[in-house]
């Protein structure tokens, strides 16, 4: 295990100083640039490793499950509340019905009573 981070370091460490040394190679000859480079876009290669091409694919699967039962959320709220409403304004509509219908057999009750008085004298 030592051993084996030894000589990574040392590989990383041999890597770094043969850059250093192409670099100030190159800095001698410096061709002029435009004031503002071009944009790049820069895309990674797609990873060889099926665990990682797993993990992006899990990741991804649920994003969109997330999205979809966020969606399926709204949705289903949206409904409730008008049903809601269309319940209220039906229970409205019954009281108002309900109000008419006693009104107008309290009117017809008494359009067909005589008018004379109720309480004759009599006792039983």
């Amino acid at each position: 295990m030592i051993k084996t981070r030894n000589l990574m370091i040392g590989t990383a460490f041999a890597a770094l100083t043969a850059a250093s040394g192409a670099f100030a190679q190159t800095t001698d000859a410096v061709p002029a640039q435009p004031a503002t480079p071009a944009p790049q876009n820069l895309v990674a290669p797609a990873p060889t490793d099926p665990l990682v091409q797993r993990r992006n694919a899990n990741a991804e699967a649920n994003a969109e499950y997330k999205a979809s039962k966020k969606a399926s959320q709204a949705d289903l709220k949206a409904a409730n509340k008008q049903a809601k409403a269309q319940y209220k304004e039906q229970v409205r509509n019954a009281k108002i019905n309900r109000k008419a219908d006693k009104d107008a057999a309290k009117d017809e009750l008494n359009a067909t009573e005589s008018n004379t008085p109720k309480d004759t004298g009599l006792q039983h």
